[in-house]
Parts: structure tokens; C-alpha cells; sequence
């Protein structure tokens, strides 16, 4: 599943694509998909996007006029951005947006499983908590203000999930994150993050909110790349999701865990550990990690 990084990069993609690229004539929804029509035309536009957490939005900007619209999309399990010719049109694609321009370009919403989904004039959802990488103190002022709320009684990596405090943090994330800082998945929540109830230096400040930033927007966006789907970078940069070694268990909710060690005293009764396995085949991976984050730092990410 897409997470925080992958909507990001595909963000920069949008942008990269199709910075300078005017749009015409109206947004065309795939006839199978279920999500809502978008009701705008017009003879000339552009588009830009934007990242926060789990979502991307796409505004688009009339060049005759000052209303825009926005469309906020959520990726599901397979979603991503592609910018090819009409004759190359994605087999999924479910929303596009053509050019003008002979023969023209489509950028297109492509989601082979659809289960993402876009909202026409949409706002980011209210219950996500801000960005893990771009509101950083928002986003710690966010969690260690809420401490004393019963979602921080659950295991440290159920909670990371809830994207009320943890927007754009997903499965793979989470497992490296844990793995990264020697926690065991399944400690409360709130033993681990007390601790950082303390000021924040301006260096702190200056830092620790840069971690994903760096580990994404200095690569240069290489990561996203539907064109071509090489997993070769972020392999080499996964410490323990899907890697040779490492225990895998079901959290109370049906989710994965990936770690090493002691799982915790928290870990679901009755839930049998999977041994450590060899590494899995590369497409394996590919099936559950749409997106390619093209990572290469260790530096972790601290809440």
C-alpha cells in the first residue's frame, strides 16, 4: 500500500511531468469506477499537486479565470499517477486529464485494485492528523498533546498506523521505524513516547523533522517511477519489512508486523510467530509495495 513517501514522490512527479503543460476540455472518469464524476471543462488549464500524509491533491487552475478546482486523491492499495500518449493510455486508468497539444499527452489516475479513490472540490480529511514530514511540529505537538487518549494504551506499532496521529505512515514504515530504534512492536504506546515530552532544542527543531524529507526529496524523486518499476534501491534500504531474518506476526487488527527479537509484551495471545524465512521473491515484494521510495540513508525517523 502506498504510503506517506510514495504520495509525496507522487506529488513531484505531477509536477515534474507536467510543470508548463497546458490541459484542455473536461476530466474523463473511466466508466467502471465507482468514485464521482469531476465536473470540470475548460479550453486551457494547468495542474499542480501537492502532498500531506495519505493524500495528494491536484488543483487545477483555469489560465482565463481565478477559480480553481481541487481534487483530493487517496491511493488505496495500487494507486499512482502516469503521463504517457492517448494510443499508450494504462489499461486502469480511471480519472485523465489530456493535453492540448498534437497528438495529445494524459496524465491519468491508474489503480489496478480501486480501492483509491478522489473527491472533487475536496479538502484534506479532517480526521488525519498533520504530515509526518512537512507540518513536523505540528504533527509531535499533535501526538504528545494526546497521550492520555485510549488509543495510546494499544502496542506502539497499531497506534503507528492511526493515521489521526501518524498521517502517511503505513506498514512498511512502521516496521523499519520500530526495527530502526530497537522497540519491540507490541509496548503501549505511550511508555515509548512519554519520554519525548521534553522542550525541543532549536537544532531539534532544525533536524528532526528533515528525516523523511531527506531520505525522499534529496534523492530527487528517483523512487516514483511507474515507467519502470525497479525495486532494486528500496530493497537495499529495507533493514526488516519482507527481509531474510526477521519475524513476522498478525497485530490485533489483521496487519503484518515485521521485527526481530521479542515482539513485546503486547503481542496477540494464541498468534503464531512466522520464523524467520528466507528472503522473498522480488515480485512478492512488488505485489504489496506499489510504489518504489527510492531510500538509501539509515538515519531513523523519531517521532
Amino acid at each position: 500500500m502506498p504510503e506517506g513517501p510514495e504520495l509525496h514522490l507522487a506529488s513531484l512527479f505531477v509536477n515534474r511531468m507536467c510543470g508548463g503543460v497546458v490541459f484542455t476540455g473536461p476530466v474523463q472518469k473511466s466508466e467502471v469506477s465507482k468514485n464521482p464524476e469531476v465536473s470540470f471543462s475548460c479550453p486551457a488549464y494547468t495542474i499542480i499537486a501537492t502532498s500531506r500524509g495519505k493524500e495528494v491533491r491536484l488543483t487545477l487552475t483555469p489560465q482565463k479565470s481565478d477559480s480553481t478546482m481541487d481534487i483530493v486523491f487517496r491511493f488505496g492499495m495500487s494507486g499512482f499517477f502516469r503521463f504517457t500518449t492517448e494510443a499508450e493510455l494504462p489499461k486502469h486508468s480511471h480519472l485523465r486529464f489530456y493535453t492540448n497539444e498534437k497528438p495529445c499527452r494524459v496524465l491519468s489516475f491508474v489503480d489496478t485494485r480501486r480501492f483509491g479513490s478522489w473527491q472533487p472540490n475536496g479538502t484534506w480529511q479532517l480526521n488525519r492528523g498533520p504530515c509526518i514530514m512537512f507540518e513536523y511540529l505540528s504533527y509531535r505537538e499533535n501526538v504528545l498533546s494526546h497521550l492520555s487518549d485510549r488509543a495510546f494504551d494499544r502496542p506502539i506499532c497499531e497506534v503507528l498506523l492511526n493515521q489521526k496521529y501518524f498521517n502517511g505512515i503505513g506498514n512498511y514504515l512502521r516496521a523499519e521505524i520500530l526495527f530502526r530504534l530497537n522497540i519491540p512492536p507490541f509496548v503501549k504506546a505511550r511508555t515509548v513516547l512519554e519520554g519525548l515530552q521534553t522542550h525541543l532544542s532549536d537544532e531539534d527543531r532544525k533536524e528532526q523533522g528533515y528525516v523523511l524529507f531527506i531520505c525522499i526529496v534529496l534523492l530527487g524523486g528517483k523512487g516514483y517511477d511507474p515507467e519502470k518499476m525497479d525495486y532494486t534501491d528500496f530493497k537495499s534500504w529495507l533493514q526488516c519489512y519482507c527481509v531474510e531474518g526477521m519475524k513476522s506476526v498478525r497485530d490485533h487488527n489483521g496487519r503484518t508486523m515485521w521485527f526481530k527479537g521479542d515482539p513485546g509484551p503486547m503481542a496477540p495471545k494464541g498468534e503464531a510467530l512466522a520464523e524467520p524465512k528466507t528472503e522473498e521473491n522480488p515480485s512478492t515484494i512488488q505485489q504489496s509495495l506499489t510504489l518504489t521510495p527510492s531510500y538509501t540513508t539509515n538515519v531513523p525517523f523519531v517521532p
